[in-house]
């Protein structure tokens, strides 16, 4: 029995509705609608080349490419609100925070679990974090990935901006081992140079010792 047509008018039906409805981003502002409708037709689009697509069942690849093209429709900012809800859910538990700001995506690793004292060593802790960031990365291939290392202010300042340029290379050589294309990589050292808390004490010197990775979108993507 072919169910391809139902499955795409279905599909077609659906979000068509979905356009006409309420913002579903609630807290985004009047340009979200856009997103919404052009989701809506690059699902429509793509549910029509998911069902020529796949052979073996074309209502599941219908389904599937609906799902892909309105990911793509879209744009950049419901590619963005994606990739945010995976990484919070796969940083979870590990110490490294997400943060948010329009299209940029910020990871902030402790040095508590990224280096050693004195070390660009990759600290045992670090592994699980930077795996996980690597499979995110693999997946989600349209945004450029800065990695920026930081020290506290203990020693002197020559030797802490070559230290937190090698604890960036450091992790940017590992994603690259593990798959992310390194065009996409770039690393930077800032030293003591953007401290988050006072050098005075021994957590505020622990907060400043940390790894940033900054997502931007690519050039040329929307």
């Amino acid at each position: 029995m072919h169910r391809t047509p139902l499955i795409v008018a279905s599909c077609c039906a659906a979000l068509l509705a979905g356009c006409a409805s309420q913002n579903p981003y609630d807290n985004q502002p009047p340009s979200s609608n856009k997103t919404a409708t052009y989701g809506g037709l690059g699902a429509l689009a793509g549910a029509a080349a998911g069902a020529l697509i796949s052979h073996d069942d074309r209502g599941k690849g219908a389904l599937i490419g609906a799902a892909v093209g309105g990911a793509a429709g879209a744009g950049y900012g419901y590619y963005a609100d994606k990739q945010e809800q995976e990484l919070r859910r796969s940083m979870q538990g590990t110490g490294v925070q997400v943060q948010r700001e329009g299209d940029v995506i910020q990871l902030i690793m402790p040095g508590n679990i990224t280096f050693a004292t004195d070390s660009a060593e990759i600290a045992s802790s670090f592994y699980a974090p930077l795996n996980n960031l690597a499979n995110s990365f693999r997946q989600y291939q349209q945004n450029s990935i800065e990695i920026v290392g930081h020290t506290d202010s203990t020693g002197s300042h020559a030797y802490n901006m070559g230290l937190s340029q090698r604890r960036a290379q450091s992790v940017a050589s590992y994603l690259a081992a593990q798959g992310v294309e390194q065009t996409r990589l770039s690393t930077r050292g800032m030293g003591p140079d953007q401290p988050l808390a006072s050098n005075a004490s021994a957590e505020g010197r622990a907060q400043n010792r940390r790894v940033e990775v900054t997502l931007r979108p690519l050039a040329g993507v929307q």
